[in-house]
């Protein structure tokens, strides 16, 4: 039984992987998200990552790759999750509600230019669909990693990424395979040459 289940999700994740792999709107949704992370990086800007449960796992991590490093040593990148400051979470869900967790971190954290990312799988979360209006006042570039449909999140921001699943784990794996792959382009980019360096140390 527990071979059978294995052999199934392992072959959704395959599915799930090929049609991204084959899927035009993906190839162009994730050069545009990597062009404006760039662009954002390149003028001293900063990222947001925000989202509940497993993407709030998600946004840290992708938080860190860009703070730390991904592939090769090289400068830190200007990224912020805001999933991990317990104190300011619990005190604005208590002051205001929980709605607001990540919008009034947006208030005060994000300026023109910055990029905030809403990760959501239902496309639906209050908070982050919170969080990304105000980064909209707050003129920062919005995206968000969404499900297939994108649902109320995706109509409102600049830029989406949609994971072709109704299958929240399916959508989650999508998130963080194409996040992944996006810290990757984005670290080469900016950093060609320690990239280059990097592979002749390696050779």
């Amino acid at each position: 039984m527990i071979k059978t289940a294995l052999t199934q999700e392992l072959q959704k994740s395959v599915d799930l992987f090929k049609t991204l792999l084959n899927d035009n709107r993906t190839d162009e949704q994730v050069t545009v998200i990597v062009e404006v992370i760039i662009d954002a990086l390149q003028k001293g800007k900063k990222i947001l990552f925000c989202g509940n449960g497993g993407s709030a796992a998600d946004a840290q991590h992708l938080a860190a790759e860009f703070v730390s490093r991904f592939s090769f040593d090289r400068p830190a990148l200007k990224a912020i999750a805001l999933t991990v400051d317990t104190s300011a979470l619990t005190a604005i869900a208590n002051d205001y509600s929980y709605d607001y967790v990540f919008a009034r971190q947006v208030e005060a954290l994000a300026n023109p230019g910055d990029v905030v990312v809403g990760i959501s799988t239902s496309g639906k979360s209050k908070n982050v669909l919170a969080a990304l209006k105000t980064a909209k006042e707050k003129q920062a570039i919005t995206i968000g990693f969404l499900g297939q449909d994108g649902c109320d999140i995706g109509q409102m921001v600049d830029h989406q990424l949609n994971i072709p699943s109704k299958e929240t784990p399916k959508i989650q794996e999508g998130h963080i395979t194409i996040g992944h792959i996006v810290c990757a382009i984005v670290e080469r980019q900016l950093f060609s040459l320690l990239h280059a360096e990097h592979h002749m140390h390696v050779a």
